[in-house]
């Protein structure tokens, strides 16, 4: 059964019009948006916008939201440390965006470290066909899980 929807942009709200069968935690995890307001059986349900933010942390940007784990290179800090991270480069808080050049003054990040992992294995096989020729390597990232406290 496929879920067709019409989505219209009014006061930007995402208004989605479903089929009648569909319950509301099958919406949620069907359209899997931040934000939208859904009208079926002719009730509506708001479901709130959320704060997320653009970050730059050792070298690499990640979209963050508050509660959000996530997994950056190894960074020199004690499991159970709390970080934070200045270098915002956006913040979207209810539709409004601010946009850094390059960072957004006055904006952090905080999270806490919840461990210190290894990556999945990566096999490297470099050959060279009718040479005898032939080289396997593997390689593990050092990895953070972070969990995305506050954004400020």
């Amino acid at each position: 059964m496929s879920h067709k929807f019409k989505k219209v942009l009014f006061n930007k709200e995402l208004i989605i019009y479903l089929p009648s069968q569909i319950e509301k935690n099958k919406i949620v995890k069907l359209l899997k948006k931040s934000y939208l307001v859904v009208t079926a059986y002719g009730q509506k349900y708001k479901l709130y916008l959320f704060m997320y933010a653009i970050v730059d942390i050792a070298g690499q940007q990640f979209k963050v939201e508050k509660d959000r784990k996530i997994f950056v290179n190894r960074l020199k800090a004690e499991e159970g440390a709390s970080l934070s991270f200045d270098k915002v480069l956006l913040i979207d808080d209810d539709g409004s965006i601010k946009i850094g050049s390059p960072y957004v003054t006055g904006a952090t990040v905080t999270a806490t470290v919840l461990a210190h992992l290894k990556g999945d294995k990566v096999i490297v096989f470099k050959k060279i066909r009718r040479k005898g020729y032939d080289k396997k390597n593997g390689h593990r990232q050092y990895l953070t899980q972070i969990k995305i406290d506050e954004i400020a």
